[in-house]
């Protein structure tokens, strides 16, 4: 799968100083990609992470990067005995730039990884690239390949622990007692507003929707608090400019705060 770039995105992105695509060579002094081996779980997957180490001051993006930033995306295509892929993202940090807000980490990213392979009696191997961008004072899109056979006898790898421990809170850890999203039509598209009976994930907290449809795309909300109740809002837009649904079970708000992050999935009308 390549890079999508949502229309948003794109276009805060261009607002910001950028260099030319570089190419893996050139990327070796901002950041190395490795993988990590942290064995077969009890249900007989295999546990690993992608791990990018970041040069000092340089940061990277979440899965959805906010108002500038590009998403990381992977390339399977190499791999060998590959079956179902879920990826672990670590509750993220949110930046100020220029004037625009992004979403994602510093140092390093280490996103944890668990496979189910075709065959439980072959080993599998991980063959493929990653697109992402990192961003200091410039911005760099790029691209590193990685190829590795995971090691089914490996022992529990500390630093996979530790970005499974961040993970976001579900909202039954959260203690969220409903969500609901009232949905209307805006000039270009849906403008949705969600209310989450929830306590309070800590300092100014930040909602971020995620359609949960990749022609979709979800502006920076506008998030506020009533007491115990959580108020976000934000518009919905189509980058082919089509009228279009949405489904209120796909979509994903994630709740950022300086206490906790909590990820919320589907909410229900009202």
């Amino acid at each position: 799968m390549s890079t999508r770039f949502s229309a948003l995105a794109l276009v805060a992105l261009l607002s910001l100083p950028l260099a030319n695509p570089a190419p893996a060579a050139g990327l070796d002094d901002l950041v190395q990609i490795e993988i990590l081996d942290g064995g077969l779980t009890p249900r007989g997957t295999y546990l690993g992470a992608i791990r990018m180490t970041l040069s000092e001051g340089w940061k990277t993006y979440w899965r959805a990067p906010g108002e500038a930033g590009i998403p990381p995306s992977f390339d399977w295509r190499g791999s060998r005995n590959l079956g179902e892929v879920s990826i672990t993202w670590p509750a993220p940090e949110v930046f100020e730039q220029s004037g625009l807000r992004s979403i994602g980490y510093t140092d390093q990213m280490v996103l944890p990884i668990e496979i189910t392979p075709k065959d439980s009696n072959r080993p599998v191997r991980l063959r493929g690239e990653m697109e992402f961008g990192v961003c200091k004072d410039i911005c760099v899109p790029g691209n590193l390949d990685f190829d590795h056979t995971l090691d089914a006898g490996a022992p529990r790898n500390p630093a996979i622990v530790a970005a499974l421990a961040r993970r976001p809170y579900s909202a039954a850890e959260a203690g969220v007692t409903s969500a609901t999203c009232r949905i209307s039509p805006s000039q270009d598209g849906m403008r949705i507003e969600a209310r989450i009976a929830m306590p309070s994930a800590g300092g100014s907290e930040l909602a971020v929707f995620e359609p949960g449809d990749p022609a979709l795309w979800a502006g920076e909300a506008q998030t506020r608090r009533q007491g115990n109740t959580l108020i976000a809002s934000s518009e919905i837009l189509n980058a082919g400019g089509t009228a279009f649904a949405l489904d209120r079970s796909r979509i994903r708000i994630t709740v950022l705060g300086a206490k906790r992050a909590v990820d919320i999935h589907g909410c229900l009308p009202g």
